[in-house]
Order: structure tokens, then C-alpha cells, then sequence
């Protein structure tokens, strides 16, 4: 497989893994695209390469900066924007997942504690505030675990994981 294939492959299959997650193909496309460039991409280019509009580009540019993904690098003696994407596949993680976390479990949670709070004293009442309770509890201890992934280092996360699947 020849280099230009295998990019395109690539961003194609970031682009679908990224949509499986909820996350914008053309987000995860670019963020492939910044990914494997051994240097910081202009709109222009990033537009050019993935065949997308310019608010297209600029708006999925904007978000990937949000989740820190991506960064603006200033290139000497040019007045374009240009874009660089981390490379370490373990910062990667911890950013994705740290973003995940607020976007997606942190309104589960605030919606399930809201929902526990009911008038009635039934026994439908009760059955339903304690599913909601053992989905709140559960949705808790995902996040603590999520929150210590995006807080430890490679070597104990790697460590851990070694212990625990030995066991």
C-alpha cells in the first residue's frame, strides 16, 4: 500500500470511529489529518486535503482547539492561520475522554438526580427512584474511574490494567 492510500484510509476511518462515538465525521477527519502531518496545516490546506468548505473547515478547527486537540502554531513569515495536532496517542485519550465526560456524564448525572426527586410515595414511585438511584450510583463510579484514567500516567494505568486482568 502506497503512503497516499494509506493516509486516506486513515482519516476514513477516523472520520467512521469518530461518528460511532457521536463526534462529527469531518471533526475526526481533520483531527486524523492533523494527526499524521508531520507539520502544521493552514484552513487552505486542511480544506484542500479533505475536500470540505471553508466553514466547514473553520467551524470542526474551532471545536478540536476546544477539546484541546488541536493547537494554532504561528509560522514564521506567514500571515495564514496554520493548525498542529498532538501526536501522543495517550494525551490523545485523556483529552477525548475528559471531553466525553463533561459533554456526556456530567448532564446524565444532573438528570438522574433531578429525576429521584418525586412527590409520590408509591410503590411504582419507589421502584423507579431506585432504578434511578443504581443507575446514578453506577454512572458515579464510570466517572471516578474515567476521572482516574485522565489523571494517571501511563505506567500505572498500564500497570493496573496488567494487575487487574491477571487476576
Amino acid at each position: 500500500m502506497k503512503l497516499l492510500e494509506a493516509k486516506a484510509e486513515f482519516i476514513q476511518s477516523w472520520g467512521t470511529l469518530g461518528s460511532s462515538w457521536g463526534i462529527n465525521r469531518t471533526m475526526s477527519q481533520i483531527h486524523a489529518l492533523l494527526m499524521i502531518s508531520p507539520n502544521a496545516l493552514s484552513t487552505e490546506e486542511i480544506m484542500k486535503e479533505l475536500n470540505i468548505s471553508r466553514g466547514n473547515a473553520n467551524t470542526n478547527i474551532r471545536m478540536l482547539m476546544d477539546w484541546g486537540l488541536v493547537q494554532k502554531q504561528l509560522v514564521p513569515g506567514e500571515r495564514r492561520e496554520f493548525f498542529y495536532g498532538g501526536k501522543d496517542i495517550w494525551e490523545i485519550s485523556k483529552k477525548i475522554i475528559e471531553e466525553r465526560s463533561k459533554r456526556e456524564i456530567q448532564p446524565i448525572l444532573e438528570s438522574l438526580k433531578n429525576l429521584k426527586e418525586l412527590e409520590e410515595k408509591t410503590v411504582e414511585a419507589n421502584t423507579f427512584v431506585k432504578v434511578v438511584s443504581d443507575l446514578e450510583d453506577y454512572t458515579v463510579k464510570v466517572q471516578n474511574i474515567l476521572q482516574k484514567f485522565i489523571k494517571s500516567d501511563r505506567t500505572w494505568f498500564f500497570k493496573t490494567l496488567v494487575s487487574f486482568l491477571g487476576k
